[in-house]
């Protein structure tokens, strides 16, 4: 007997599924104690096809909800005779647009979560260290502009449609998306080409899935044969192992040449801080899978690296990686992402032409690279340091005076800036020890009161250099009660700012100079100001190449400098960097990167708790930093070696991190506060990497530190 609702006296009730392979809808009469593995045996027996539904997993729209617990039932998922569920395949086309601007054609997991999907990618393009990289919403400037003009209202609807499922529309759906659970419309807004036919766009698309192979109607598998399958040698989370070796594709480790005009199609150049923070809102939260989110199968998806602590750059196992990162980095300073000065624009430029130079010569031999060391050590890694230190000895003391503490002592120029002074350095007797550096006014008074001490541990060390001009400065800003006060000191040469320059930043992170880092931080700042220097003359006459500058400079030097200035220059920069192989050239671009006083840092607009003023908030690898919305200056920062817990209030949408000296609460007006806590919560993931190099990538670790759960 039925009842008015369409259930039966047995409490039977009907079901429409549809299954999206076939575009049929099926009503199956279940019970709500059906586990919903029976239910998907019970629509298989129904539709009597013989093809292999393994792939396929029923998707609930109206929840937004992968059903993903076959052994739960209806009752307990709460699904009852008004849902609408779809039978539809877990794996599915995503484009995916590398660091590099390749965009490729991949066959993905839907209904796992991001940062699974994400190993799952690094995997079938040989990438080692999956948990550096995540998952980018791809912005137009026009959104941007929209959002930031209505910060609260715009996006806040964007992401009630984006959580119910009700919009399907965005800026990385592609034109032949149809709003339906499978899209696979042909077309793209997005620029492509395939390897043996180029275009102007100075992309390349790739395919990884084969269209003729076998498995369900209308999706094909991930098969081993496929040119991006996953390598069945490897054990799951060995993806830290050098057994890694074997699944590298290095058609990835060299890109193709994309001119500037046409990757600014696709890159997204932020103005401002307020821009730089909304893009950085648009990664994926990596506990969430990709239809959770509002992806649907063709879309455009970025793949990043979101976070900057490299581990274990090894060129004879990441040739694919370290090319990645060294795009990344290229495009960051070419679209003006990361601020530079102009010397060290021309060094970047002549660094990125030798790469080309070198391109096709087969130099990806390691043979003449050995220092690789991680430049990304910060205080979380204290322990593993001192380990090096007592296993190796100190390069800064002999075994003959061990009990002896290093130091520093000279004259140098000292300036406190103030608002409407002229810039009047004086020449001061400078002491630094331990973490402290100490002024006298000359030699002879050190045995009195100095005129002034200060403690560099958690202070922002900022470079002030210009070659040409022979300014050889370091900017200061150290931590007080009434914020950060900011302190300027002028050194005499080049190898002087080294040892002070390195001493600094040592003691920002606590560290003192018989630290074993120390020699080789001395080493990597007079490298970086060897390659500033223009030679002579240059390696190779301008008119034996045809050099374009924008695609080697940023747009704001193209308006400075007329091309032929910048020819030149980035010729006679080139001589110094000429006899470089193609992978120590990448290298080297990345460590000077990693130089540059903006890296790492990712901006976020927040309201601390109390405040009404909107502020901006800068999240790196070893600190987070509260900052000028307008002028990026450092106000006041936290580090992590003081941290002792964070998580989020969910009611209120804030982050509450806790630090010895105080506990810091924010919100963001139009980031999701999950997006700020993974970032915190995955640097501190990535301090706890062992020296092991086959140690295991521990998700479910990830997931605890990030999940905002106190």
């Amino acid at each position: 007997m039925m009842v008015a609702d369409g259930g039966m006296v047995d409490g039977s009730w009907e079901l429409t599924i549809l299954v999206t392979d076939l575009q049929v809808e099926k009503t199956l009469r279940v019970k709500g104690d059906l586990h919903i593995g029976g239910v998907m045996l019970k629509l298989v027996e129904s539709l009597d096809i013989a093809v292999d539904w393994s792939d396929h997993a029923l998707w609930w729209q109206e929840k937004n909800m992968w059903l993903a617990r076959t052994r739960s039932t209806l009752d307990q998922y709460g699904v009852q005779s008004d849902a609408r569920l779809a039978f539809t395949p877990m794996h599915k086309n995503l484009k995916v647009q590398l660091p590099d601007l390749q965009v490729l054609d991949m066959r993905v997991d839907f209904s796992i979560n991001v940062f699974s999907t994400v190993v799952q990618i690094c995997k079938d393009l040989g990438i080692r260290h999956p948990e550096e990289l995540s998952l980018l919403r791809k912005f137009d400037r026009d959104e941007i502009r929209r959002n930031m003009a209505n910060r609260n209202g715009s996006l806040n609807k964007k992401k009630r449609n984006e959580s119910t499922g009700s919009s399907m529309t965005s800026p990385y759906m592609t034109s032949g998306s149809n709003n339906s659970m499978d899209s696979t419309g042909p077309n793209s807004p997005y620029m492509m080409r395939f390897p043996a036919s180029p275009s102007p766009q100075g992309t390349l698309m790739r395919p990884v899935s084969n269209p003729g192979s076998t498995g369900s109607p209308t999706n094909t598998p991930h098969t081993p044969n496929s040119p991006y399958s996953y390598n069945g040698t490897m054990s799951p989370g060995s993806y830290g192992s050098l057994s890694f070796e074997g699944s590298m594709d290095l058609s990835l480790a060299n890109s193709p040449a994309t001119p500037t005009r046409e990757a600014f199609i696709t890159l997204y150049r932020p103005r401002t801080f307020i821009e730089k923070a909304k893009v950085n809102g648009g990664w994926l939260d990596s506990s969430k899978s990709l239809m959770e989110q509002g992806f649907r199968e063709n879309h455009l998806i970025l793949l990043r690296y979101k976070f900057f602590n490299f581990y274990d750059l090894n060129p004879k196992y990441d040739q694919v990686r370290i090319n990645q990162i060294y795009e990344q980095a290229k495009w960051a300073l070419i679209s003006e992402e990361i601020d530079c000065t102009e010397e060290e624009m021309m060094m970047f430029a002549a660094l990125q032409l030798q790469v080309m130079l070198q391109y096709g010569t087969n130099q990806l031999s390691v043979d003449q690279v050995d220092n690789h060391t991680n430049e990304g050590d910060d205080d979380i890694d204290a322990a593993l340091t001192d380990l090096q230190v007592s296993l190796e000895g100190s390069h800064i003391t002999s075994p003959g005076d061990i009990t002896k503490i290093p130091e520093l002592q000279d004259y140098l120029r000292f300036f406190k800036p103030k608002k409407f002074t002229l810039k009047n350095f004086k020449r001061y007797w400078f002491v630094f020890r331990d973490t402290h550096v100490t002024l006298y006014r000359s030699k002879d008074d050190t045995q009195g009161s100095p005129v002034m001490k200060v403690n560099l541990k958690g202070c922002e060390v900022h470079p002030d250099v210009n070659i040409t001009g022979q300014k050889y400065g370091i900017k200061l800003f150290i931590p007080g009660s009434d914020g950060m006060s900011e302190v300027w000191i002028r050194c005499e040469s080049e190898d002087q700012y080294a040892k002070w320059m390195a001493a600094c930043k040592l003691a920002s992170k606590g560290k003192t100079m018989a630290d074993s880092s120390y020699e080789t931080e001395v080493q990597s700042i007079q490298a970086f100001l060897s390659m500033q220097h223009p030679a002579p003359a240059p390696a190779i006459s301008t008119s034996q190449l045809d050099i374009q500058p924008e695609d080697f400079v940023a747009p704001r030097f193209m308006k400075k400098f007329k091309t032929k200035q910048l020819v030149t220059r980035i010729m006679e920069n080139h001589a110094n960097v000429r006899d470089m192989t193609l992978i120590e050239s990448k290298m080297n671009f990345i460590k000077a990167w990693q130089a540059l006083p903006e890296f790492g840092i990712t901006y976020f607009i927040v309201k601390f708790r109390n405040h009404k003023k909107e502020e901006l908030l800068g999240v790196a690898f070893n600190r987070i930093i509260k900052m000028d919305l307008n002028s990026g200056d450092s106000l006041k920062t936290w580090r992590y070696n003081t941290m002792r817990a964070w998580n989020v209030n969910w009611e209120v949408k804030e982050v509450i991190v806790q630090f010895e000296e105080e506990n810091v609460a924010f919100r963001s007006p139009f980031t999701d506060c999950k997006v700020i806590h993974e970032y915190i919560g995955g640097y501190i993931f990535l301090s706890m990497r062992s020296g092991d190099k086959n140690q295991t990538l521990d998700e479910e670790m990830f997931h605890r530190l990030t999940g905002g759960w106190a």
